[in-house]
């Protein structure tokens, strides 16, 4: 081999420099403040702009990379993976899918061109567990995406890495990696809520998107108190049961997906030269920064999995402080119910009747054994999240959803200040009649994301057929229509209308109206606890409303469960336990 030029040294050592500077920039993300919309955009900014110079760079010399450096393909690949995280993690800070779909686009060019085929044939471990992160991190985009036949062959794929992961390097976390694994089928076997079947082609699973349509939500008349619109939600999941991948849980991804508009971005083939292919012939990566979605912008997210108390208290600070006027903070949380001692004379319905586990149910009940022994407990305990947390945050127009077994205790939130506030709360349990399934996410969020399929879930249901779903659906949109007639022409409380000019906000309403109406109206759900509740209280001449229960035994009809219901004609409907 001919010694090296001065042109070829030059560029091996611009080469290395942006390769160290990418690596500094990229690290240096983990340090930025997790909660905050401006403080992050500067940095996340400089370490795409790096990484886009590096890929085009090491596109522009390959044949000197490859001969001078020694540059190897999962080092390629590594890069590629940056940016697909990169294009993730953008998506986490601003909501907008497009930036999902890139990440999409880059993971699959990595596995269309195999930058990671011969990493179990390394001497050393470290390049087959990135290459087993790299199927991780693809499985929860392609999740979020609803990719469901990508999803099936990247877990096959995906299983085959981790038998050769042992097999090469007899490691000590194989297990833990088979567990992921089974995580994410669990996860995938409850997501649907309810499968849907074609049987005019094979009866294949029709996979259907959770997102927002602009046909999906009926349209309003406004008035001038419908100026508010929804600008922020944190999404807080602590279900010790609940299936989850990621830490994402079940019920914090249909919430998720509930706040999100549906966008129609093509994905692209990593074989064809686009920039959103991480291919040899590819273009610079997409610039970030700008919104992809068109007119219609999701609202920003924060999704925490097991927060502490505290944790909550300054997320929902830090947001609400930022938050622009006539904006709204949405705090969905689901975690298991804290019941203290009973107290027969409750002097602070915020702090006296318990409140939620967000962190780890264990070490609360350790914590607060130790710290309570020899303490008056008049003492609350600091780990829990508590209603009266939540209070001081009312000074901004605020809508929470409470999924717990002590949602009630969150209709005690006063209205202070004298701006808009909405408490929707699930039922305290379920029949005993209903079979346990409540690690497959919960029944209120579910029909607060998919109300036919909370409607199946109440019934036993969890297979119908295409026809039949689409049967439902049209039925479910005629209860919507006439759900938002009925709220601009009955006496409802002025919060219902402050909210309902927000699309993400009347859609919430109007199936959670759908899930009280049903289950009033199910045989099964006898007990006051068996049911939702809503602070503003809806009136019950809405909820009751003989149209709005007729369609709901006409879709039940549909899917022939009609005898789970009363008659809604018959005098004295629904009796109460």
């Amino acid at each position: 081999m001919s010694p090296i030029s001065e042109k070829e040294r030059k560029i091996i050592l611009e080469f290395c420099h942006l390769l160290e500077k990418s690596k500094q920039l990229f690290n240096g993300l983990r340090e930025l403040t997790p909660y905050g919309n401006k403080q992050w955009q500067a940095h996340f900014g400089r370490t795409f702009d790096i990484y886009a110079k590096l890929w085009k760079f090491q596109q522009q010399y390959r044949p000197i990379l490859d001969l001078r450096y020694g540059l190897k393909r999962w080092q390629i690949g590594e890069i590629a993976s940056k940016i697909g995280q990169l294009y993730y993690h953008f998506y986490l800070r601003t909501s907008e899918i497009a930036y999902l779909v890139e990440a999409f686009s880059f993971y699959l060019a990595i596995r269309g061109r195999q930058y990671y085929n011969l990493a179990s044939k390394e001497a050393k471990s470290e390049l087959m567990v990135k290459k087993l992160r790299y199927y991780a991190r693809f499985i929860v985009v392609a999740i979020l995406l609803r990719q469901s036949e990508i999803i099936n062959e990247l877990l096959i794929e995906l299983e085959k890495q981790i038998v050769a992961y042992g097999q090469a390097y007899d490691p000590n976390d194989q297990a833990e990696w088979l567990n992921v694994l089974e995580e994410v089928r669990a996860f995938l076997n409850a997501d649907p809520g309810v499968t849907i079947l074609d049987p005019d082609n094979n009866n294949r699973i029709v996979t259907l998107s959770g997102r927002l349509s602009r046909h999906t939500i009926p349209s309003i008349e406004r008035t001038l108190q419908m100026n508010l619109k929804l600008q922020d939600a944190i999404i807080i999941g602590s279900g010790t049961q609940l299936v989850k991948f990621s830490e994402l849980t079940i019920d914090m991804f249909r919430m998720l997906q509930n706040l999100e508009w549906e966008i129609d971005v093509p994905i692209k083939d990593p074989s064809v030269d686009s920039p959103h292919a991480s291919g040899e012939t590819s273009k610079t990566p997409k610039r970030i920064g700008v919104p992809c979605a068109g007119g219609n912008v999701n609202p920003h997210k924060y999704l925490l999995f097991k927060p502490s108390a505290c944790q909550v208290v300054t997320y929902v600070a830090s947001t609400i402080n930022e938050l622009p006027q006539k904006g709204v903070l949405l705090i969905f949380i689901s975690a298991d119910g804290y019941h203290p001692h009973q107290n027969t004379h409750p002097e602070n319905y915020t702090y006296d009747i318990g409140g939620l586990i967000t962190s780890s149910k264990s070490d609360i009940y350790r914590d607060y054994n130790r710290e309570t022994k020899s303490v008056n407990s008049k003492y609350k305990n600091k780990h829990i999240l508590y209603p009266g947390d939540l209070q001081p945050f009312t000074r901004k127009p605020l809508v929470i959803i409470v999924d717990s077994d002590n949602s009630y205790a969150f209709q005690h939130i006063s209205r202070t200040f004298g701006l808009p506030l909405l408490v929707l709360m699930s039922p305290l349990s379920l029949p005993g009649t209903i079979n346990d399934r409540s690690t497959q996410g919960s029944l209120f969020t579910l029909f607060l994301h998919n109300s036919i399929a909370g409607l199946c879930n109440s019934c036993e249901v969890f297979t119908i057929n295409l026809e039949t779903w689409e049967k439902c659906s049209h039925l479910r949109d005629v209860f919507m229509k006439e759900a938002v007639r009925l709220l601009m022409r009955t006496r409802v409380d002025p919060t219902y209308h402050a909210f309902l000019g927000c699309e993400f906000l009347r859609l919430m309403i109007l199936r959670y109206i759908f899930c009280e109406c049903t289950l009033r109206l199910h045989r099964g759900f006898r007990a006051r606890t068996n049911l939702p509740r809503a602070s503003p209280p809806l009136p019950d001449e809405l909820i009751e409303n003989c149209d709005l229960m007729s369609i709901i035994v006409d879709i039940a009809d549909c899917i022939g469960v009609r005898e789970y219901f009363y008659d809604p004609s018959a005098p004295g409907t629904a009796p109460r336990d």
